[in-house]
């Protein structure tokens, strides 16, 4: 019983892994229990990287600014007052027209953490380095 239950945790996809996928348009996501981060970038759009955080069970404040402190080897804060808030507030939107410090900070650090106002959430990216490649590719590429 216990060999067949190895088996089948092994065949199972790995849980909360970073995804990747250009069609209809570049993306990666993760999710986690409470939150799930979204990087999109589209070439149609004047604007074509955004990024998104979704809460799973509470709102964002409506305030300012929106930061994403990234912590690990190579840490840093990046912030902006261009952001929005879904109409249902679960999700904060920050779109521009490039993202390398986003890029890097998700591909060369442990967490990411989503602050605005006194709220804030940690994904984690062990594994998001290989999504960014392909993410990054798929930019350079221009597929969509």
């Amino acid at each position: 019983m216990r060999l067949l239950t190895a088996l089948c945790l092994a065949a199972a996809p790995a849980a909360h892994a970073w995804d990747f996928t250009a069609d209809p348009i570049c993306t990666i996501w993760h999710g986690t229990d409470s939150a799930e981060m979204v990087v999109t970038y589209d070439p149609a759009r004047a604007v074509p990287y955004a990024i998104s955080v979704t809460l799973a069970d509470r709102t964002w404040p409506d305030t300012a600014p929106y930061a994403i402190r990234f912590d690990g080897p190579r840490g840093f804060v990046i912030s902006t007052d261009r952001h929005v808030l879904s109409d249902d507030g679960a999700a904060v939107i920050a779109s521009d027209t490039g993202f390398e410090n986003v890029l890097k900070g998700l591909e060369a650090n442990i967490v990411a953490s989503p602050l605005l106002g006194n709220m804030a959430v940690a994904i984690p990216l062990s594994d998001a380095a290989p999504a960014v490649a392909k993410f990054r590719d798929c930019t350079v590429t221009g597929l969509s």
